[in-house]
């Protein structure tokens, strides 16, 4: 059942990050290793692109950044609810400065796989690090505090989705993939030393002596049961998940979009909608906070963001393949970054404290197999060539169309029985 709301009105952006040190912390680790993974994704594109030119060998590299996530994602979230979370992102960060440096001997279609690797092992190691993040901020902010905090990280998410994913398109473009590589080992780095200057308290279950795969096994069911027990949190770590069934094809296909749309600079076009994609999800959270404050009205809101984000993707065939095809991608991208921001905050409301870091890890799971699923069906369809790229955005457009339809039709109706039980109040 949705916790009784507070009827305080949220601080603003400026007043959070001037007076919440804590959060300053740890909101400029993120910016600062978001902005060097972004430069860091769109180098392994292209380098993909280059080396094989394949659409299958493309989807690959989203494939080996998505399904091992996934199966990590379950016992990351028994180290995050066990383990001091902010050692847990120290380590996170230093792991991967280290692994990133790997991709710099990648210059061969022979040494692909060890690509794929080298991927896999990054995102494994980095699992941890956004349900620690998610499952810290409550700890770290006030209840008036909470959903500011939550925008602010989904825009700076966004900005540095923006700014990375543009001006990494540029860097590789000029530089080639190797400086990219060696800017993304730095910034983590960085990272780490802002998080090292947190302040993170928790309330986390006492040490126990049974071997950590028995603890994972049970504290794993532990969760899981919770989810199960607790109705209210656990349908809403299907909400991105829902979206993801048809958003892991689209996110892939604006890579071969932008090749599609300029062949000469794939790499900066590329860039240039990865970057519009930021802008997009930086708005969303901007808007739902400004004109959905009470969030008795989220879960409608969230199915008609997941119904408008497959309209808007669908419709933009319909465009010739100029930069014009941005504006579509823009109107998508902010009704998925709404979409994120309500799930997520709702998520961190409703959650005990002790289960937190499962909860945000059981729903990593869930979006990284909707992705998996649907960026493997979207290559295949795309290798064969039973698809063309303009037929492919109607048909994963759809997707999203329906995955929204089914989450007004289903849990709207729930979520509005539940808002008017008594002691729930609307927030």
């Amino acid at each position: 059942m949705p916790p009784r709301a507070h009827s305080s009105p949220d601080v603003g952006y400026l007043q959070l990050i001037r007076g919440n040190p804590n959060f300053r912390r740890l909101w400029a680790a993120t910016l600062i290793s978001l902005l060097g993974d972004w430069f860091n994704t769109i180098a392994l594109y292209t380098l993909v692109s280059r080396l094989t030119g394949s659409p299958l060998a493309l989807g690959a590299i989203f494939l080996f950044k998505m399904v091992p996530l996934g199966l990590a994602s379950p016992l990351a979230g028994v180290l995050v609810d066990r383990w001091d979370r902010r050692r847990v992102m120290i380590g996170s960060d230093l792991l991967r400065s280290v692994i990133v440096l790997g991709f710099l001997a990648i210059d061969d279609p022979s040494q692909v796989p060890i690509l794929y690797f080298l991927t896999a092992l990054q995102v494994v190691v980095g699992s941890v690090f956004e349900p620690a993040r998610s499952a810290s901020l409550p700890n770290i902010t006030t209840p008036r505090e909470l959903l500011t905090a939550n925008a602010l990280a989904a825009a700076t998410w966004s900005v540095m989705l923006a700014l990375g994913a543009g001006f990494g398109g540029l860097a590789t473009q000029a530089f080639g993939e190797r400086a990219v590589f060696l800017l993304d080992s730095a910034t983590y780095l960085v990272s780490a030393l802002f998080v090292a200057r947190c302040r993170i308290p928790q309330n986390t279950d006492p040490p126990e002596a049974e071997p950590l795969w028995l603890i994972a096994s049970r504290k794993i069911g532990e969760g899981w049961r919770y989810l199960r027990h607790v109705p209210a949190v656990g349908r809403l770590t299907l909400a991105k998940a829902g979206w993801s069934l048809g958003g892991g094809a689209l996110v892939y296909l604006l890579a071969l979009l932008g090749e599609a749309v300029a062949p000469q600079a794939a790499a900066a076009a590329m860039g240039l909608l990865y970057a519009v994609r930021g802008v997009g999800t930086g708005l969303g959270p901007i808007l739902a906070r400004r004109y959905l404050p009470h969030s008795v009205h989220w879960p409608a809101a969230m199915g008609w963001c997941i119904l408008l984000s497959g309209a808007f993707y669908a419709a933009l065939p319909a465009l010739p393949w100029t930069y014009w095809v941005a504006l579509p991608v823009l109107l998508a991208h902010t009704t998925s970054g709404a979409n994120w921001v309500m799930t997520t905050v709702l998520l961190q409301r409703r959650s005990d404290d002790r289960f937190r870091g499962r909860v945000f890890a059981t729903e990593w799971l869930l979006i990284m197999s909707a992705d998996a699923l649907s960026i493997l069906a979207a290559s295949l369809l795309l290798e064969r060539e039973i698809l063309s790229l303009r037929s492919a955005f109607v048909v994963f457009g759809s997707v999203q169309i329906l995955c929204g339809i089914g989450w007004l039709w289903k849990v709207v109706p729930i979520e509005r029985r539940e808002a008017h039980r008594p002691g729930v109040d609307s927030q």
